[in-house]
């Protein structure tokens, strides 16, 4: 039987890596680590050498290519393990608090996400890295290493990660008053894909999903659209009538009831599973975080 030998990663190989990763150059990454670039250079090809694959894209900045992205996150997690180690020896630096990374939606961020946060003990001291992301686009920082945990829309596990179900955000296709009664009188499904519709950004299909499903498959919304990256500005756009769009329910709830909004199909809310993704550590800041998202979307989302 043969038995497949696997090289000896040097860890300062792998955290050179790193640094030109998040520095962007080998000049940058070699002042950071107080080296010569030259050194830094070497380090890599080494490693390139090592693992018989091209690491690094010579971009400017650089970038990792798919192997670089998997030595890339070994190199962050062994540095929180390092960290995690230190604390419970207390070597950690005096005051120096634990920095944990997050990629979130934008609508999560703005509804329910913070308050999860604060249900965080505040021993030992985290500091939290916020990364706003699409929930169908926060697993590819988790797979790339820039993020600790995320919470995404996708239940398949990224490698090295555990998942575990949220909840579901729902949302609502609304408007303005003035805004429905000067576009939206008839079909609904024919007068939405003629109406001006607001927009999170130019990936954003989450209307266009909606038209579709009014019409089984067929159509999308109106190419006259406003694009508006931020969520409470969303909602704003909508509810000053630039164009309608689908409100997640904390955010509509409160228009709804005051007149600013008017829901365009109470019968027909739109769904978004929600599930918490993270590195597989035995990290005790990253499950106490765990721990108070996931207690807060049970009180926050629709099961």
């Amino acid at each position: 039987m043969m038995t497949t030998v696997f090289p000896d990663l040097p860890l300062d190989q792998v955290r050179t890596l790193l640094a030109v990763v998040d520095e962007g150059t080998f000049d940058a990454a070699a002042a950071a680590l107080h080296v010569t670039p030259s050194a830094v250079s070497q380090r890599v090809k080494a490693l390139e050498q090592r693992t018989g694959r091209v690491l690094l894209m010579r971009t400017k900045p650089v970038r990792p290519t798919e192997s670089g992205a998997v030595l890339v996150r070994l190199a962050r997690q062994v540095a929180r393990l390092e960290r995690d180690a230190y604390a419970e020896l207390g070597l950690s630096g005096a005051g120096e608090p634990t920095r944990v990374s997050v990629a979130v939606n934008a609508d999560s961020l703005a509804t329910w996400f913070l308050g999860a946060l604060t249900r965080v003990p505040r021993e030992p001291e985290l500091c939290f890295e916020l990364r706003r992301e699409d929930e169908d686009h926060t697993a590819a920082l988790l797979r790339e290493g820039v993020v600790m945990a995320a919470v995404t829309s996708s239940p398949d596990a990224v490698p090295g990660c555990s998942v575990r179900a949220l909840g579901r955000m729902r949302y609502l296709p609304c408007a303005a008053p003035g805004f429905a009664a000067r576009h939206l009188d008839g079909p609904l499904r024919e007068v939405l894909a003629k109406a001006p519709v607001v927009a999170f950004d130019r990936r954003d299909d989450f209307q266009d999903g909606f038209v579709r499903r009014l019409g089984h498959g067929q159509g999308s919304a109106s190419p006259v659209r406003h694009y508006v990256p931020a969520s409470e500005g969303f909602v704003e756009a909508v509810a000053a009538g630039l164009g309608w769009g689908m409100v997640p329910e904390p955010q509509a709830e409160p228009l709804l009831r005051t007149g600013r909004l008017v829901g365009l199909a109470p019968d027909l809310p739109v769904d978004v599973p929600l599930y918490w993704q993270q590195w597989k550590l035995d990290s005790p800041a990253l499950a106490t975080v765990a721990e108070a998202v996931v207690a807060a979307a049970a009180e926050s989302l629709r099961s």
